[in-house]
């Protein structure tokens, strides 16, 4: 990102998404194997001869490789990809937009100029506030508002983009006047929390 940045351009911070989706590829990354693992050992003592008689030795080696080949599937084809798309999203705040980058082969690039937000606002279910993550609406003027998903420290982050408007020269902000606030007073914002937190 910093071989991106504008003349003059900072970084603030740099984040990827809450890990929340990783918790069930890396539950199956362990349960997975074990229970691959478990069968094999079961097939080997000749468990399915006991319950199909017409199954003979000859069927071990195929039945093995039958749990090899799901347990491979299920983590290539489902905790892999996951795992990659949580690595390849990364949200960067500099002192002048907010990026969003999705994708390792296939990319998508979505930027926010900090000159443009009219509004920020934090949207949080009950897990989201007990894990300290969110989403962040950003309000351009358009229909539709840009959204940062999952958030880590998400008030956190959403006291950086503020702070980080505040600070842009009094001719970048947009509606001038109207968003421009002294030190002291409230902020303009509203969130969905009910104010800014100043933690």
């Amino acid at each position: 990102m910093r071989k991106g940045l504008l003349p003059g351009e900072q970084v603030i911070v740099a984040t990827r998404p809450q890990p929340r989706t990783l918790i069930v590829p890396a539950l199956l990354f362990i349960l997975v194997p074990a229970l691959a693992a478990y069968a094999s050992a079961w097939i080997v003592k000749g468990g399915p001869g006991k319950l199909v008689p017409r199954l003979t030795t000859e069927w071990t080696p195929w039945l093995i490789g039958g749990c090899v080949a799901l347990a491979a599937w299920v983590l290539l084809g489902y905790c892999l990809p996951r795992v990659v798309t949580w690595h390849a999203t990364r949200y960067t705040l500099t002192s002048q937009r907010i990026v969003a980058r999705y994708g390792m082969l296939r990319r998508r690039n979505q930027q926010v100029s900090l000159a443009a937000v009219r509004n920020v606002v934090i949207d949080q279910s009950l897990l989201q506030r007990v894990l300290r993550y969110g989403n962040i609406s950003l309000d351009t003027g358009y229909p539709a508002s840009t959204v940062v998903p999952d958030v880590p420290e998400v008030v956190t982050f959403r006291n950086f983009i503020l702070d980080a408007i505040d600070d842009l020269p009094p001719g970048r902000v947009s509606g001038a006047e109207g968003m421009r606030h002294n030190p002291g007073e409230p902020w303009p914002w509203e969130t969905r929390e009910g104010g800014r937190d100043e933690r």
